[in-house]
């Protein structure tokens, strides 16, 4: 069993006896205390959708739940649900708008590396790869020999997210961006 310090985003842990995925963490470290950080946890029912917020010791232990991960590819969208096709047996999983808005910013036809997770038969989450390849939409015009310094501006991407680029980056251009920090990564090699 893992301690509370161990446990990730899109983990699904059983807590009071439910299946949740933990959606958010947030790690605080209490002033002129003796221990360990505090960690406190947004977490959600696989089954009712029910949110709980809750704050364990890191040295709480938590149970990991049952869950499968299937590489997946996005295919459509259905309404409000986003439709992703299993990449090895074609079954569909179907994710509702809202419990994936933060990875839906990241994913168009061509990400490679989705995987959906899947709890007691019911897909509930989606982990994306450390980084993805977006075009580049809308950004200010590109400065001739700002490559030798550090400064940003706003781009943004076909998917509708918004990231710091290098001055350098104009509209057009396909970049890799970081998952995690959102944050732009390099050119993307390919396109």
């Amino acid at each position: 069993m893992p301690k509370a310090s161990e446990i990730k985003k899109n983990n699904t842990v059983v807590f009071d006896g439910k299946t949740c995925i933990v959606r958010d963490i947030e790690r605080s470290v209490p002033q002129g205390r003796a221990g360990g950080s505090i960690y406190r946890m947004r977490m959600y029912d696989v089954v009712t959708g029910a949110k709980y917020d809750e704050t364990f010791k890191d040295s709480d232990t938590l149970d990991m739940a049952d869950l499968i991960r299937r590489p997946a590819m996005f295919s459509y969208i259905d309404g409000e649900e986003y439709v992703f096709m299993d990449k090895e047996d074609y079954t569909p999983y179907h994710l509702n708008k809202e419990s994936i808005e933060n990875e839906a910013l990241f994913i168009n036809e061509e990400t490679d590396g989705i995987q959906v997770v899947i709890v007691s038969e019911v897909p509930v989450a989606l982990d994306l790869p450390m980084s993805v390849e977006l075009e580049v939409v809308e950004t200010d015009p590109s400065i001739k020999g700002a490559s030798a310094t550090s400064r940003t501006k706003p781009a943004t991407l076909s998917t509708g997210l918004v990231v710091q680029v290098p001055e350098y980056i104009s509209t057009g251009e396909w970049i890799k961006v970081n998952t995690e920090e959102r944050k732009f990564q390099s050119r993307a090699d390919k396109h």
